[in-house]
C-alpha cells in the first residue's frame, strides 16, 4: 500500500522533529538576535504567546537591518518585482525544427505566469521567505486558491513549524508542518475536510477553540501524498493524490551529510552576539557615566549587602581621604568607552560584510552608472558562490515548475511538455544572473571584432546568425522582438533582390550614357 498509515506518518515526523531540535538552540539565537520580529521560538505552541519580549536583549539593530537588507538585495537582485526574472525554453530534447514554432508558444506561457505572480502576492511572499533563508532555511508552500483574481496562493512557512526529510538525491521529498486552527474555520480552509463525530462533540461547546493539527506532505512508491490529521487521536481529516511537490525548501548553503540550511545570520553569529553584550556593556558604562555613583562617610562598619552599583546609588564608606575627607565624592569611573566604540565599529563591519550589506554606495551619495550598477552585480554574484546555483535549483526552478503545473491543471494554459530542463528550461535573466553572463557576451563580443580585423578572409570563422542568438539569449532578450529563422531568410531574400535591382538600374543607368562617351572618344 503506497498511502501510509496515521501511525507510521506520526512514527516518522517524531524522528524528523527530534532531528529539528538539535538546530533549535543555534537557529533561536539567530531569529532572537537578527529577525526578533520573526522569532517564534517563544511559546508559540505551549502558551499562545507569540510576540512578548521579543527584543528585550537586543541591544544593537545591525544584524537586524543587515538581515533585512540582505533579503531585500536577493528579491532586486533575484526577483526583482514587476519584472520577469526568468524565460522558459526548449530544452534538448526538442528537435530543431520545433523549437521556433514552441518558442512562441513558451513566451505567450511567460507572460501569464508573470501575471499570475504579480495578481498573487508573490512578491510579498518571497521577501518573508528570503528572511528565513538569510538564517539559513526558507519553506513556502504553493497551492491552488479558489479566488478568481489569486489563482495560486504563496504562503511563506516559518522554519520553526516545518520539519522534512530528504530524498536519495538530497533533495526534500517530505514535509511535516505543525499547526493550530479554530475548528469553526477548518471547513473553509479545507474544502475536502470530513471530520469525525466524536471531534465535532469535542468543540461543539467552544468551536473558537483551536484544534492541534498535523500537515504531512509525503513521497512513497515514486506517488506524493497530502494529509492533515489531529495530532490527538487517530483521526485523517484530509486526503489527497498530488501530481506535484506543494512545498518549496531552500537552503542558502548545505553542508554535507546536514539535512538543514546555513545562512548568512549564522555564519555571523559570533560576531552578532559579541557585537549586542558589547553595546550592552557600553550603555550600562554610560549609564554610570551620566548617573554617577558615589562614596559616603559611615561612621560605622561597612555593610557589602547595600552596596548597589547603579547610576545615582551611594556606597557607604568609613572615610573619604582620611579623617576629614569629603563627606560625598564621586566614585571614579572603570572601564574606557573609547576602546568599546572601536571594537563596536568593528564588530559591525564584520556582521555586515558577512550580510553582503557594504557592498552598494550610501544613500547619500550621487547616483550610479548602468555600468557600475553591473559590476557591483557581478561582484554580488561573486560573492554569492555556490549559494546562487542552489538558489536557482531550490528556489526559482521549484516556483517556476510548481506554478506551471498549477496554471496547468486549472486550465490557465495547456502544457503537454514537463518543466524538467529537458522538453521545457527555466533560464534565470534577473540582474544577477545577467552580470553573471556579462563574462560570456564579452568573450563573444571580443571574438567578432578579432575576426573582423583579419579582413573578408575570416568572416567564415564565425556564424553571425547563432552568435546573435547566443548573446540575445545570455542577455534575456524577449522572443517577441526577435526575427525567426524564417523571417530572417525572407529579409535575406528581399536584400538580395534589392540589390540586384540596384545593379540592373546602375547597368541600365550605364548603357544610356554610354554612346555618346563612345562617340566623343571616336
Amino acid at each position: 500500500m503506497a498511502e501510509l498509515s496515521i501511525k507510521e506518518i506520526k512514527k516518522r515526523f517524531k524522528a524528523a522533529e527530534t532531528h529539528k531540535d538539535h538546530w533549535r538552540s543555534i537557529y533561536e539565537k539567530c531569529y532572537r538576535f537578527a529577525l526578533p520580529d520573526r522569532n517564534l521560538y517563544d511559546g508559540y505552541y505551549e502558551q499562545d504567546t507569540p510576540g512578548t519580549g521579543k527584543r528585550d536583549e537586543v541591544f544593537d539593530s545591525t544584524a537586524e537591518n543587515s538581515t533585512n537588507r540582505f533579503a531585500n538585495r536577493i528579491q532586486s537582485s533575484l526577483f526583482p518585482p514587476q519584472s520577469n526574472w526568468c524565460r522558459l525554453v526548449p530544452g534538448n530534447d526538442i528537435p530543431e525544427e520545433r523549437k521556433v514554432e514552441l518558442q512562441r508558444t513558451l513566451d505567450f506561457y511567460e507572460q501569464k505566469l508573470f501575471q499570475i505572480l504579480r495578481t498573487s502576492g508573490f512578491d510579498l511572499a518571497i521577501g518573508e521567505f528570503l528572511l528565513d533563508l538569510a538564517v539559513g532555511t526558507g519553506c513556502m508552500l504553493v497551492q491552488p486558491s479558489n479566488d478568481d483574481t489569486s489563482p495560486i496562493r504563496f504562503t511563506p512557512i516559518p522554519s520553526f513549524h516545518v520539519c522534512f526529510e530528504e530524498g536519495p538525491n538530497g533533495q526534500v521529498n517530505t514535509v511535516y508542518r505543525k499547526m493550530k486552527r479554530p475548528y469553526n474555520v477548518l471547513e473553509q480552509e479545507f474544502p475536502d475536510i470530513v471530520i469525525p463525530d466524536e471531534l465535532t462533540r469535542k468543540y461543539r461547546e467552544d468551536v473558537t477553540k483551536k484544534v492541534e493539527l498535523l500537515e504531512a506532505t509525503y513521497t512513497n512508491d515514486g506517488k506524493m501524498y497530502y494529509c492533515v490529521m489531529t495530532m490527538e487521536g487517530e483521526h485523517k481529516l484530509v486526503k489527497r493524490n498530488l501530481k506535484s511537490f506543494p512545498w518549496v525548501i531552500a537552503r542558502y548553503m548545505k553542508a554535507s551529510g546536514e539535512r538543514y540550511g546555513r545562512g548568512p545570520v549564522l555564519f555571523a553569529l559570533p560576531d552578532i552576539l559579541t557585537c549586542n553584550k558589547t553595546k550592552e556593556l557600553a550603555l550600562k558604562n554610560a549609564s554610570l557615566s551620566i548617573g554617577g555613583v558615589y562614596t559616603a562617610v559611615d561612621d560605622g562598619v561597612l555593610n557589602p549587602q547595600t552596596i548597589s552599583i547603579q547610576p545615582g546609588s551611594i556606597i557607604p564608606v568609613n572615610s573619604n581621604g582620611g579623617p576629614r575627607g569629603a563627606s560625598l565624592l564621586p566614585l571614579q569611573r572603570s572601564g574606557d568607552v573609547q576602546l568599546s566604540q572601536i571594537q563596536l565599529q568593528d564588530l559591525r563591519m564584520s556582521i555586515k560584510q558577512m550580510l553582503l550589506d557594504d557592498q552598494l554606495p550610501p544613500d547619500t551619495m550621487s547616483a550610479r552608472s548602468a555600468t557600475e550598477i553591473m559590476e557591483r552585480m557581478k561582484q554580488l554574484s561573486q560573492n554569492l558562490g555556490a549559494a546562487f546555483g542552489r538558489l536557482i535549483n531550490e528556489c526559482m526552478h521549484p516556483i517556476v515548475k510548481r506554478t506551471l503545473e498549477i496554471m496547468d491543471e486549472q486550465g490557465i494554459i495547456d502544457l503537454p511538455l514537463k518543466v524538467n530542463g529537458l522538453q521545457v528550461q527555466v533560464i534565470p535573466v534577473s540582474p544577477l544572473a545577467l552580470a553573471g553572463n556579462a563574462d560570456k557576451v564579452n568573450s563573444v563580443m571580443q571574438y567578432i571584432q578579432m575576426t573582423s580585423a583579419f579582413g573578408p578572409a575570416a568572416q567564415g570563422l564565425i556564424n553571425l546568425e547563432k552568435a546573435g542568438d547566443y548573446i540575445a539569449d545570455l542577455l534575456g532578450v524577449p522572443g517577441e522582438i526577435r526575427t525567426t529563422p524564417e523571417e530572417r531568410q525572407q529579409i535575406a531574400q528581399q536584400m538580395i533582390e534589392a540589390a540586384q535591382q540596384q545593379a540592373q538600374m546602375q547597368m541600365e543607368q550605364g548603357g544610356e550614357e554610354q554612346p555618346p562617351l563612345q562617340e566623343a572618344v571616336g
